[in-house]
């Protein structure tokens, strides 16, 4: 083998290189396990931690959202508690208006103060029904609270609208408590103003029936006093209007029997007596009787009168008369008699003025009275009685 001029040979312990000259790829690194675990970790934390978030949030608000629930809901059942109060009220007082009105014989209530008591009665009754359809209202309930966060978040919205709808409940119940505490007050004030008519309306009615008995009338007086202390309209305040219808009932009853002993040829002029009596006492309920024979006399010409009078209130007196004082009206005599029984009548407001312990005194002091009063006919008691000191009729002129 022939070698190329100038070669060299290679020392010994050198390299041959090999035939290919390139560079090797590096050596591949298998990736490591916990770095995926640790990303899906942090994912799993975060997605966890939003979670808790929410539920936090959520809890909370529901809790916040139940607690207004709740003070609104309370609110609004103390005005419901309010409102059925009044409502009750209302209701009781024109339940007494109606009885009232049923009481009402027409007798004595002014006709204007019924027609007043009547409209009052519809407005209350409009009231009470505009209030109960309020309280019929159902309050909402919160509920159980909800467990997850999105059932919170609903439940949160839900009782948030309840609790407006309570708040608007609420404002209409308050507006319903002046409204019907008015109307209960409106109705009281004619329900009194009922009473109040018929109690004034009794001494004109006692007028219209002097013959009444005087049970009859100081049953009427007292019934019309009870009447006119009335402040409320309830059962006491029925009760008191239909004594005093009662009363007045009976004050006609009395009047007829009376009128029908007294009828026949001489019923005017005794009636005109009667009338004359009273004029000579103002102030003292008188009752009369009349008979053929009164205190011995009556027969033959002569005339008899005998009175009973009590010291109690009110001042009051029963004169009896024979029927020969009104066969003989006008004669002076005849007044002169009845001159002297007024004077024993009379004597209920003038107890002080003399001795009432003896017959003779009293008779004295009748017979005086008359005297005073200008009645000088010896059937004043005179005739009689004899004439009685000057000192008695000094005190008459006191007792009117």
């Amino acid at each position: 083998m022939s070698v190329p001029t100038g070669f060299v040979a290679p020392p010994l312990g050198g390299h041959i290189l090999p035939a290919r000259i390139g560079s090797a790829p590096p050596p591949r690194r298998r990736p490591r396990r916990w770095t995926g675990w640790l990303l899906g970790g942090l994912a799993v934390l975060l997605v966890t931690g939003v979670l808790a978030a929410l539920q936090v949030t959520a809890s909370l608000g529901y809790d916040e959202a139940e607690a207004d629930f709740d003070a609104t809901r309370d609110a609004t059942q103390s005005a419901m508690t309010i409102v059925a109060e009044s409502a009750d009220a209302v209701a009781g007082t024109a339940d007494s208006a109606d009885l009232l009105l049923q009481t009402d014989s027409g007798l004595l209530v002014d006709p204007a103060a019924r027609d007043a008591l009547t409209a009052a009665a519809v407005d209350a009754r409009a009231a009470d029904e505009a209030a109960r359809a309020l309280l019929d209202e159902p309050l909402p309930d919160a509920g159980t609270k909800p467990s997850f966060f999105w059932e919170l978040f609903a439940a949160s919205e839900r009782i948030a609208i309840q609790a407006d709808d309570l708040e608007s409940l609420d404002r209409e119940l308050t507006e319903e408590t002046p409204a019907l505490d008015t109307a209960d007050a409106s109705l009281t004030d004619a329900g009194i103003a009922v009473l109040g008519s018929a109690a004034t309306a009794a001494s004109s009615f006692e007028g219209a029936h002097l013959s009444a008995k005087n049970d009859a009338v100081i049953a009427l007086r007292d019934a019309a006093a009870s009447a006119s202390l009335a402040s409320t309209l309830d059962d006491q305040a029925v009760s008191a209007l239909a004594a005093l219808q009662d009363a007045a009932g009976q004050v006609v009853a009395s009047e007829q029997v009376e009128l029908a002993e007294k009828a026949g040829p001489l019923q005017a002029v005794r009636l005109e007596i009667e009338a004359f009596a009273r004029s000579l006492a103002p102030g003292v309920l008188l009752e009369f009787d009349w008979n053929p024979i009164v205190n011995n006399a009556g027969g033959n010409g002569s005339m008899g009168g005998l009175t009973t009078w009590w010291w109690d209130e009110p001042d009051r007196a029963v004169i009896e008369l024979s029927n020969s004082v009104a066969e003989q009206w006008p004669a002076d005599r005849s007044r002169a008699l009845v001159a002297h029984e007024v004077g024993h009548a009379i004597s209920v407001k003038c107890e002080d003025m003399y001795d009432s312990t003896t017959q003779d005194s009293i008779e004295k002091w009748a017979t005086a009275w008359a005297i005073g009063m200008g009645f000088t006919d010896d059937a004043n008691g005179v005739w009689a009685y004899g004439y009685p000191p000057q000192s008695y009729i000094d005190a008459a002129y006191g007792c009117r």
